[in-house]
């Protein structure tokens, strides 16, 4: 068995669990398809990294995707499964059931050859983890969670926009401080995500005081698992609260206990990490002005996807370092030949790789659904300062532009602005003249340009966080949208859709983790089938 530090806890006292072990009977067996659709995924991710690149090419004859049919899986009796798990040194109760069976047959024979990469990328950056946890007093265990997460891919996207190694959403990654924008996303970052994921952990700590809870509460938030334990009476263990779960964090606990106990007796399953061409020994450098990834690569003979792998927080290849310092991870051996060459690395083909125009993302209005790049010198950048009763509805149809874009150029999140905002606007240059002196009309005005009847003020007002919701989305058959009553919760309105739950209502509309919602306020959802 691979050997587990205990940790010394710094903020809390947490009473050792004595056994830990119990076979939870009357639970029925969860879908392992709940779990093991978003895990596939990831896990398809992985195989893009360029490190897993290299073993395709290495290892595809020596069975790294390929079982021998002669090869046996072994398989043990409960007893032994119960045994191991009890010898695991946890701060936690790991329960071992069917579900934790399924889910440990998953990944043992449905799974193993990319469990096989997860191993070897485990070396590398559960290190990371383990150092970070151990000053945040977090269990040591608890850094196979980001096994459950993201298959150890750093570039891991979920459906609902979740990133990185920990699975940040985008709010809940600016809130624990990471830089997320154009050119930076530090939910990718090894280091940085893994801090902001000790944080969110000790905070769920704080509330439930039980590290099972905390890792249900991690993955459907504190809104739900409070709610479970209402309808549980108040009971407080995860099994009590189960049925009362979101479908999805019934299987999560029992994947994380899965994962767990096969990272630890892998080799009794006769699992062995894959031979990955990684660089386990990596050391930063600070990077006082910008700098292309591909600078590094070409001066220092370092492959690009190697580079890209090791510092996946750099989203296009540009180490944005203008008023602060930035750091840049490579291999351990190249720290000195890049201080020694600093000064060539950052002159060689400056002109091409940092050009300034060339990382001006200026998007226009079109039918596709993402931001291309375009030409700077077609487009012309106008101001809109906004006006009383405007909303990115109307602005929006004055300039002939998407509200996605909008909020896009502006970085504005669920269409809210305010009397006075500067909003930067994209046309072409051919149709600058006509919309340049738009900021300047009346409302009247700007409807008539826009070909639209006149409404009051106060109508538009009163109805403007719906209408552009509605005009927004209108035509899009894959959702409904529901208008908030009074009274309303997400509990009660996914009962209203059979298929949907609270949790998925949250995601999909960017709804955090005990926030409220308003009546008035338009929730989209998912059509079920």
């Amino acid at each position: 068995m691979k050997y587990v530090r205990i940790l010394s806890l710094i903020l809390y006292t947490i009473p050792i669990l004595s056994s830990g072990i119990v076979f939870a009977d009357g639970v029925d067996t969860v879908k392992v398809v709940d779990m093991e659709t978003g895990f596939d995924e990831n896990l398809d991710h992985l195989l893009n990294l360029w490190y897993v690149q290299q073993a395709l090419q290495v290892e595809y004859s020596d069975s790294l995707f390929y079982l021998d049919e002669e090869q046996t899986l072994p398989d043990f009796p409960d007893s032994v499964y119960i045994s191991r798990l009890q010898g695991l040194p946890f701060l936690m109760d790991v329960t071992y059931n069917r579900i934790v069976k399924n889910f440990i047959d998953l990944y043992a024979k449905q799974r193993r050859d990319k469990v096989r990469i997860m191993l070897a990328l485990s070396e590398y950056y559960f290190p990371f983890f383990e150092e970070i946890f151990d000053r945040h007093g977090i269990p040591d265990e608890m850094k196979y969670l980001s096994v459950i997460e993201s298959a150890l891919n750093p570039r891991a996207v979920s459906r609902a926009g979740a990133t990185g190694l920990w699975q940040f959403m985008y709010s809940t990654g600016k809130s624990y401080g990471l830089v997320i924008n154009s050119l930076v996303d530090e939910r990718r970052d090894v280091i940085k995500s893994t801090e902001a994921a000790a944080k969110f952990m000790k905070d769920l700590y704080s509330i439930y005081k039980d590290w099972i809870l905390v890792i249900a509460a991690y993955n459907c938030g504190p809104g739900n698992v409070n709610k479970a334990i209402r309808r549980a009476g108040g009971k407080r263990n995860y099994w009590d609260i189960y049925y009362f779960l979101p479908r999805e964090t019934r299987g999560y606990v029992p994947a994380f206990i899965a994962a767990s106990y096969l990272f630890n007796y892998n080799s009794d399953h006769n699992l062995y990490p894959a031979r990955l061409s990684f660089d386990f020994y990596t050391d930063t450098v600070h990077v006082q002005q910008k700098l292309h990834l591909r600078q590094v690569a070409d001066v220092l003979n370092i492959p690009i996807g190697q580079l890209r792998d090791l510092n996946p927080q750099y989203r296009h290849d540009l180490i944005p370092a203008d008023s602060k310092s930035c750091h840049l991870r490579i291999p351990q051996i190249q720290v000195t030949r890049f201080i020694e060459l600093e000064d060539s690395i950052y002159a060689y083909k400056q002109s091409e790789y940092i050009n300034n125009d060339k990382f001006i993302v200026s998007p226009t209005s079109y039918s596709g659904s993402s931001h291309p790049v375009l030409p700077s010198d077609k487009y012309t950048k106008l101001i809109y300062t906004v006006k009383s009763g405007d909303n990115l509805g109307y602005i929006a149809s004055w300039y002939n532009v998407r509200i996605s874009d909008l909020r896009y150029w502006n970085n504005i999140r669920q269409n809210l602005i305010r009397s006075g905002q500067r909003l930067v606007i994209y046309v072409p240059n051919e149709k600058a003249g006509r919309y340049r002196n738009i900021n300047n009309l009346s409302f009247e005005e700007k409807q008539g340009i826009a070909g639209k009847s006149t409404v009051t003020k106060s109508e538009s007002e009163d109805s403007s966080p719906i209408s552009v919701a509605i005009s927004e989305f209108a035509g899009d058959e894959a959702y409904i949208y529901y208008t908030v009553k009074q009274g309303d919760t997400l509990w009660d309105i996914a009962k209203k859709y059979p298929g949907v739950s609270d949790t998925d209502i949250a995601k999909l509309n960017n709804i955090k983790s005990g926030e409220k919602i308003k009546p008035g306020q338009v929730i989209r959802i998912k059509k079920s089938g």
